[in-house]
């Protein structure tokens, strides 16, 4: 390829406008992907019939048909990306022109280049043949960057402005947008940034892919109410009856699941996972507004997972591991049914109602607590931090609050932090002692050298500086920690909003125990619990969109008490993805050990004197 880099750009705008071939992006798939070993459970040629609900949604996609804007609101192991990587294939051999691909972060674009497209190419002769091998010198073969003839792929992630404003595209692929930040950068929402690099193409496609997440702050939900809000239509093994695969038609017994099957909505026939085949094959799309033309929109639940993918009877035991965690309930609401989540976060929680529910557990640590964690808050004269204990599914116990006076600014009120941070918790009997094992100190004050240096002098022992950010799309704990621009020492930026949508759906379970379930100490004040709920969320509209904020309920009321949780939240996370803790397997492990305990036989004291003796004596004959 002897053009250069502009020209190369320019020449692939140029073709953008050729005419295209008549074939559709389902054709083209069955007769040249392959699917590679790396990136799919089932590697070998492409098969539509596999996948059948997939070929109006890429034949949607191809150059003739009329509509502008696909999208896809979509549940998990249902072939949604495939499908996108089905029309990137497509279109590099038969449309080519330039593309852009947007993930939700550049992390996870860059992830996506290597574990599905870098293996999709290499697997694929007709794709192979189109763009060269990373390891040949110029080969406009990067990561998040591929040349070929007549074209230009670009991928980048929804929080980088630049790469979302880098150049005109005809094709534009946002995959899982529901994880799209409400901003890129300050330069606005980065759908609406993507979407106008596509305005100078007539003929532009536009292919939007998600889960959903909250109800009225979706952004896949609002466009697929924006289109013709096509469903999946399949027929009875009996009576031939045409219907939605629904949740509430899945009948098993909750107690003994052995076998989930699907009723019926007519006739009351039940059918096993292993029919799915066969209805599949026979199903078809029906809009329920066929008159919005321009933009065909697909609801595609996990409940139509091929056989050997997701069954019936996983998705109802995932149910009833999540149901009683609202968290886990809304991730399985989400992902499993693609359906958005009734938001009741936000509503407010009284106070004195948490306060009856105080408990006495002594002076021990509960036996149910696995690992210890801190968070703890700056302010201009005072450190304030929580000790949490957690337990299995994430079951919390409030251990300790302390307020700590004194200048930030001083080493003796950092001194006073060590004391805490060092101590040894008593366990329950037959249990060790236990110590934190992860600590978070906000750093997003008037004090942030003196935090930031502070948790670098502990970094060994899981004592991490850390920033919190609001809006939507930013994950509780990072995959990396970033940089202090002055002291070029580690920060992790978490995210606050969904550790507050987490913590406080949790807050309203009433239960006694069990995932998620909050326990306070008996001596608890109400002034700690006002602190608690004194925030809710606000729902506004912003640049066309309604997103959620938590802010205080009026000003002037203290909230440190719910920053304290949710830093020692963010430490739980980041132990899991730091060092992959597993609490369930954690509490296992506990258990296992108290039941050992108690095995052992109880040996009267003078016989106990008389074994210590006859130790001494083998030692000392040199006897192993």
């Amino acid at each position: 390829m002897d053009l250069n880099h502009d020209s190369f750009i320019v020449h692939a705008f140029a073709q953008g406008f050729k005419p295209d071939p008549d074939l559709t992006v389902s054709e083209w798939a069955d007769e040249n992907r392959i699917l590679s070993s790396i990136a799919s459970s089932e590697p070998g040629k492409w098969q539509t019939s596999r996948t059948p609900y997939l070929q109006e949604i890429m034949d949607c996609l191809s150059p003739h048909n009329p509509c502008e804007r696909v999208i896809l609101m979509k549940g998990a192991q249902i072939g949604g990306t495939e499908c996108g990587n089905n029309w990137m294939g497509f279109c590099i051999c038969n449309a080519p022109g330039p593309m852009l691909v947007v993930n939700p972060t550049t992390e996870m674009a860059k992830r996506n280049s290597k574990m599905r497209i870098d293996p999709a190419i290499e697997s694929c002769p007709v794709l192979k043949e189109k763009i060269s091998s990373p390891r040949a010198k110029d080969s406009g073969n990067t990561i998040l960057l591929k040349e070929f003839p007549g074209g230009i792929l670009i991928l980048t992630g929804a929080n980088s402005p630049v790469g979302l404003r880098s150049m005109p595209v005809r094709y534009l692929f946002l995959d899982e947008v529901d994880g799209f930040p409400d901003d890129a950068g300050s330069e606005g929402d980065p759908v609406d940034l993507a979407v106008q690099r596509t305005a100078t193409f007539s003929n532009r496609k536009i292919f939007m892919v998600s889960t959903p997440t909250i109800k009225d702050a979706s952004r896949i939900e609002q466009a697929f109410l924006e289109g013709d809000q096509r469903y999946y239509y399949v027929p009875c093994p009996s009576c031939g009856h045409m219907q939605i695969l629904r949740w509430k038609n899945l009948v098993f017994d909750p107690k003994k699941l052995t076998e989930a099957c699907y009723k019926c909505e007519k006739c009351g026939d039940l059918w096993h996972d292993w029919q799915k085949d066969q209805i599949l094959s026979k199903g078809k799309w029906i809009a329920h507004h066929p008159e919005n033309k321009k933009i065909a929109s697909f609801h595609l639940s996990s409940l139509y997972s091929p056989h050997g993918w997701t069954s019936w009877t996983e998705i109802a035991r995932d149910f009833l591991n999540s149901k009683d965690d609202p968290s886990r309930l809304q991730v399985w609401t989400n992902t499993k049914l693609a359906e958005t989540w009734q938001d009741m976060a936000g509503e407010q929680v009284d106070p004195t109602s948490l306060m009856a529910r105080r408990e006495r557990w002594g002076q021990d640590l509960p036996a149910g607590v696995v690992v210890l964690t801190c968070g703890v808050d700056v302010q201009d004269n005072r450190l304030e931090l929580e000790i949490v204990g957690w337990g299995r599914g994430e079951e919390s116990w409030s251990i300790d609050y302390q307020v700590l006076y004194g200048d930030p600014s001083s080493p003796e009120l950092w001194g006073q932090l060590d004391e805490i941070l060092c101590r040894a918790y008593p366990h329950s009997k037959d249990t060790p002692d236990m110590h934190i094992s992860a600590t978070c100190v906000d750093s997003g004050g008037h004090y942030t050298d003196y935090v930031i240096n502070y948790c670098y002098a502990r970094r060994l022992h899981g004592v991490w500086a850390i920033k919190g950010v609001g809006g939507v799309g930013k994950p509780i704990w990072p995959a990396t920690a970033s940089k202090s621009y002055k002291t070029q020492k580690p920060v992790y930026v978490i995210g606050v909003n969904d550790a507050k949508d987490i913590l406080m759906r949790r807050l309203h379970l009433e239960d006694s125990s069990g995932p998620g379930v909050w326990h306070f100490p008996y001596d608890r004040e109400i002034e700690w619990f006002e602190q608690v709920t004194n925030e809710v969320v606000h729902k506004k509209l912003s640049k066309g969109r309604l997103i959620r904020e938590w802010t205080p309920r009026k000003d002037g009321v203290r909230t440190e008490g719910l920053d304290c949780r949710v830093y020692a939240y963010a430490a739980l996370r980041g132990l899991v993805r730091n060092y992959r803790l597993n609490l369930d397997l954690g509490a296992d492990r506990l258990a296992e050990l108290k039941m050992k305990t108690k095995k052992k036989p109880i040996v009267p004291l003078e016989e106990q004197s008389n074994i210590v003796m006859h130790r001494r004596t083998v030692r000392s004959r040199g006897i192993q």
